[in-house]
């Protein structure tokens, strides 16, 4: 009975990880603290006139953690000093993690070049890798972090941006009472508040508010913690340095993680050395990918910064949240008011836009089309060599189908999805180009972002296939639209008064062969001008 790979949830037991998230859609990053820090579990000071409320000198306290917590990282969007330390503490509470061992890199250093071997009777790109790494969870961790950063910096910067910005135009709406204790605040209140709002209460003060930098730091630590748990889940799961179908690991080496790739061939019924050899067909083929299509990997980190760049947040959410604060009585305050005003409700939830979606249908579709590709490929090489290639494929396929590491990482971080949802269309328009065009021609088509198959495409991939090659075949008269523009001299008046000598329209016909549309005289040759092949007449 195979595994199912989906059936494992990384937050299991742990509810802390969901706390503040939308089931289908980006995450609220401070609604799990706000829910801690205002819930029903508040505590209730002694001295305190309203029930639950608390007492001022928790607040100091709990902000005191706060800003502890927010120390260090650096200047950016996320600390990243707390991400790293939360998520190998994380990896060592799991379990052992043990380094892998010299006879586990021998064993990989063949299996690589067996796979190299094979895949060089299937693919016309050569080679990528020019090593072997084998790597622990916690070496995981530490190498692909640079990685990490530039795909989660740019979103994790716009949603703190997103955030200040709406709390700066909106807190002059949340107001302060002229007299906090005969409001009902407990003493020593109203100051801490008046503060926090940028003035003294009562409109003494008036200093700048500080309120939108508070929370973009404790966006800053929100999104490191995330950013922790998330590594720590991916790193138990992840058998390959491009397992996710980014190039996570560095350029040229194929990376395995032995000990997960143990895990995940527990209970397939298939040979351990028939696993080790597949995964290890697939990382070759995408570090040959990676390595050999140039504009690749700027494309998909592109992708993400282009859907940052679009985010959002939604102000009326704080504008709503100053008409509630009107209507409280503070002499009869019931936590949970807070903890649905603070802690629920997406407060700080990006808003999607229609730039944002184009840009996240674009990323699917590339990352369907490079993931259809290592499908493809890999099945060729390891059908006639392995007995369990299919069943192989197929969990693999299941795996990447339903999320995966990916899906799960993405969507815990802010709500970006990485999960290839057309993968299987888009392995059979890449076998469908193959049996077309052969090997050359199927690949020819990485050679520009320009020749790649759209979503459209891939509704239709026989289309696509055979459509180009219809055209190429056809044949236009022109003889009707020459004597209607120069009465059939061969010679038309350009709009700017000066004549372009297209010659007879015969010798058209005849050339349209010519190197002037860089499509024939030496068939396949002559389309290394703009990278696509075209299948012999």
């Amino acid at each position: 009975m195979n595994k199912n790979p989906e059936d494992h949830n990384p937050s299991d037991g742990d509810e802390s990880q969901n706390q503040g998230k939308r089931p289908d859609g980006p995450v609220d990053p401070l609604g799990a603290m706000f829910q801690q820090m205002f819930g029903g579990s508040g505590a209730q000071s002694p001295g305190s006139n309203i029930p639950g409320m608390p007492d001022p000198q928790m607040l100091q306290m709990v902000f005191s953690q706060i800003q502890a917590l927010m120390s260090g990282g650096g200047d950016g969007a996320v600390n990243w000093d707390l991400a790293k330390t939360m998520a190998r503490n994380a990896v060592a509470a799991a379990g052992p993690d043990p380094s892998p061992t010299d006879g586990e890199q021998r064993t990989y250093d063949g299996a690589v070049q067996l796979a190299e071997h094979w895949l060089d009777q299937v693919t016309s790109l050569p080679a990528g890798t020019s090593g072997t790494r084998v790597w622990s969870r916690a070496q995981w961790i530490e190498e692909t972090l640079p990685v990490w950063k530039q795909l989660v910096e740019p979103v994790a910067e716009r949603i703190t941006s997103a955030m200040g910005e709406a709390v700066g135009g909106a807190v002059g709406e949340l107001g302060m009472p002229e007299n906090p204790e005969a409001a009902g605040l407990p003493p020593g209140m109203g100051d801490m508040l008046g503060n926090l709002f940028g003035g003294a209460a009562g409109g003494a003060g008036g200093g700048a508010n500080p309120l939108g930098g508070m929370l973009k730091q404790m966006g800053t630590a929100m999104f490191g913690s995330q950013v922790g748990q998330a590594l720590a889940s991916l790193a138990g799961e992840v058998v390959s340095g491009s397992d996710i179908g980014l190039p996570l690991g560095p350029e040229g080496k194929a990376v395995l993680l032995p000990a997960n790739v143990d895990v995940f061939a527990e209970g397939l019924e298939v040979d351990i050395d028939q696993v080790r050899l597949y995964l290890a067909l697939r990382e070759a083929a995408y570090q040959r990918l990676f390595s050999h299509v140039p504009w690749l990997k700027p494309r998909l980190l592109g992708a993400v910064e282009e859907y940052a760049r679009g985010i959002t947040v939604d102000a009326s959410k704080f504008s709503e949240l100053a008409q509630q604060a009107e209507q409280m009585d503070l002499t009869n305050l019931d936590p949970s008011q807070l903890e649905n005003m603070l802690g629920g409700g997406g407060l700080f939830t990006p808003v999607d836009s229609p730039a944002q979606k184009a840009a996240l249908a674009r990323l699917e579709t590339l990352l369907a089309l490079a993931e259809g590709w290592v499908d493809a490929v890999v099945h060729a090489a390891a059908a006639p060599q392995l007995s369990a290639a299919d069943a192989l494929r197929e969990t693999l396929r299941r795996r990447r189908a339903a999320g995966g590491p990916a899906e799960q990482t993405f969507s815990a971080l802010v709500g970006l999805e990485l999960r290839p949802r057309r993968l299987r269309d888009a392995s059979r328009l890449w076998a469908s180009l193959a049996d077309a065009r052969g090997l050359e021609g199927r690949d020819a088509v990485w050679s520009h972002p320009d020749l790649l198959p759209t979503s459209a495409d891939l509704d239709d991939p026989d289309g696509f296939v055979h459509g180009r090659d219809a055209e190429d075949g056809m044949e236009f008269d022109f003889s009707g639209l020459d004597e209607l523009l120069g009465g059939g001299t061969g010679t038309t008046g350009a709009k700017d008064g000066g004549a372009v000598d297209n010659g007879p329209v015969d010798n058209e016909k005849d050339d349209k062969s010519s190197d002037e549309d860089g499509k024939g005289g030496e068939g396949d040759k002559g389309s290394d001008e703009d990278g696509e092949d075209k299948p012999k007449q």
